[in-house]
């Protein structure tokens, strides 16, 4: 290959990273290209031997049971090749910001919203990812009004980035004395995570305020003058990080604020995109209903796959999400290979 060609000729440390990314983003493409070609080699090295006079009943025989199973294989391989060429969301590969807010539901919304980031904090960990704490509102019975977070790894945005949207609760509060079920819903925000190559921000462009944080009290409340404030002033964006030191509140808030404007970017030319591309599931709408925890049932429901899952303790532990990633994943390569069929 000409990239390996070039790295193992020596190039400048630059050349080098950009040509080693390009390399291990096409290695995985030019494998199952070279695992097809290898089994359509055996079908046509089968279909030889079927035709040889010579060859007698048994291998005639032997070769339409194993030209049989490579079938499938080949099938399977061509698929995979499919989604291999579909276009790649730049973002995925990146570690993520992720923002859980309250919403309609009073103390029940916080706790959900509380859940939800257990859930997101599970999964993180199950997948070797770091997850720091940016910062945080609690509620009076322990939930949280808001809370944001930086989700460090390989590929958190690529696996978390459908889980932004309303999600919504059903289940009897534990505010409730008298057994009604109720409804309540937390938003989820998935942003990916800037680099400085990603977004320039000028100094001018920002005014940075440190202040005394508060919080409705407990340990995670941050006494001293360090929480700190960033306004951006161009677009308005104001992000307030009030958990660490100044030094790092400081670094988590520029963190966040890179990140929003990223993701300004993103929408500004999603929106130039097809109206058939916007209707997928990585349209990034926020607004709209993606998901029902129904707890007397035990299910989950994704409403735009409509997939319900029976194990809904397992999934709010983390250890059951990926079902519903994967198959949002896949729903989402399924409608890219119709476009790119109907193209």
């Amino acid at each position: 290959m000409e990239i390996q060609d070039e790295l193992n000729h020596g190039v400048s440390q630059a050349v080098f990273a950009k040509l080693n990314k390009e390399f291990s983003d096409i290695s995985p493409l030019v494998a199952k290209i070279q695992e097809l070609r290898k089994a359509e080699a055996e079908v046509a090295d089968l279909d030889q031997m079927i035709a040889d006079p010579s060859s007698d009943k048994d291998m005639i025989d032997m070769a339409y049971a194993e030209r049989a199973e490579l079938g499938p294989r080949i099938e399977a391989l061509e698929q995979d090749v499919r989604i291999a060429l579909l276009p790649k969301d730049a973002a995925d590969e990146k570690s993520a910001i992720l923002e859980v807010r309250a919403g309609t539901g009073g103390d029940e919304a916080a706790l959900f919203a509380a859940d939800l980031f257990r859930m997101y904090s599970r999964y993180a960990d199950l997948h070797g990812w770091k997850t720091e704490i940016i910062s945080m509102s609690e509620s009076d019975l322990g939930g949280y009004k808001e809370i944001v977070a930086s989700i460090t790894g390989q590929g958190v945005f690529a696996r978390l980035k459908f889980e932004s949207g309303v999600h919504r609760v059903q289940r009897i509060p534990a505010t409730e004395s008298g057994g009604r079920i109720h409804t309540s819903a937390a938003t989820v925000a998935v942003l990916p995570e800037a680099e400085d190559v990603d977004i320039d921000i000028r100094t001018e462009d920002v005014r940075i305020d440190t202040m005394r944080a508060s919080g409705a009290g407990g340990q995670h409340v941050n006494k001293t003058d360090s929480a700190v404030r960033i306004l951006h002033i161009p677009t308005g964006i104001i992000v307030v990080s009030a958990e660490k030191s100044q030094h790092q509140n400081r670094r988590l808030a520029m963190q966040v604020l890179k990140a929003k404007l990223f993701e300004m970017q993103r929408d500004k030319l999603d929106s130039e995109r097809s109206e058939a591309r916007k209707s997928q599931v990585g349209s990034g709408d926020r607004s709209q209903r993606i998901r029902t925890y129904n707890f007397p049932q035990g299910r989950v429901t994704d409403h735009r796959i409509n997939l319900t899952l029976y194990n809904l303790e397992e999934v709010l532990t983390g250890n059951a999400l990926d079902q519903l990633v994967d198959a949002l994943i896949t729903d989402h390569q399924a409608g890219l290979l119709t476009e790119m069929t109907a193209a």
